[in-house]
């Protein structure tokens, strides 16, 4: 990775030596048979170098968008099959996907923002596709979610996960389960069980192929959203 970022930044001086020559004597009186320093031009203008940076910096950015927006949006018709606990109509057109782990603040801070959003709009499809990111304990709560689904008991236990204010582990998501009604021994069986293999390595298949590296990360009709209250209502008004 390394040796690429240098390759990549000498091509770059090099081709802003290459500008230099070029534009200088389009902007400035020079001998034709003179030969322009690029040293020298560098070492007055500093800023070209900073500039043509910038733009680089930019324009990889830019690139790496579009290359991960083709990603999502060729995973679409994958990424919206109901193999995954859900909410709202079977048939939605809008169909918003999200990818957490029940160990992320972030995600844990977004949760009743996000239940808001799908509060005021009934008529949108969520897919709840959970992940092990953060913490040992991470894969259990999916696991253990994916088999509360099992029993129609997700809701309960997500939001039990999500609402608890006590550190994750094993023994606490057993007893939450447990509260929340759930037959806690069917649900261990449940979650080493062929259905939920599939469903969790789905989940880490998908993450995979769209690159995810962060938590949460939310999808609406093949297009990845900031995980932002405003934002996500915005992008289901435009799906409307």
């Amino acid at each position: 990775m390394k040796k690429a970022i240098v390759i990549s930044l000498l091509a770059l001086l090099v081709a802003v030596a290459a500008l230099v020559k070029v534009y200088l004597p389009c902007t400035q009186k020079v001998d034709s048979a003179a030969s322009v320093d690029v040293e020298q031009v560098l070492k007055a203008h500093p800023e070209y170098v900073v500039n043509a940076l910038q733009a680089y910096d930019q324009k990889m950015r830019e690139e790496e968008e579009n290359r991960i927006k083709a990603l999502v949006k060729d995973n679409e018709a994958a990424l919206n099959e109901s193999n995954a606990p859900f909410q709202g109509p079977a048939d939605s057109k809008i169909v918003l996907v999200e990818f957490f782990d029940y160990a992320c603040g972030y995600c844990r801070r977004l949760y009743p923002e996000l239940n808001e959003i799908i509060a005021q709009n009934a008529d949108v499809k969520v897919l709840y596709r959970p992940l092990a990111f953060v913490s040992q304990y991470s894969e259990y709560a999916a696991r253990a979610v994916l088999a509360a689904n099992e029993q129609g008991k997700f809701s309960e236990l997500h939001t039990a996960l999500f609402t608890v204010q006590k550190p994750l582990d094993e023994k606490l998501v057993d007893e939450l389960a447990e509260k929340a009604g759930i037959d806690v021994e069917k649900m261990k069986a449940d979650m080493k069980s062929d259905k939920v293999n599939a469903a969790f390595a789905t989940n880490n298949s998908l993450a995979e192929k769209i690159q995810i590296n962060g938590v949460p990360t939310l999808i609406l009709n093949g297009e990845m959203l900031q995980p932002a209250p405003k934002a996500i209502q915005e992008k289901i008004d435009q799906a409307k």
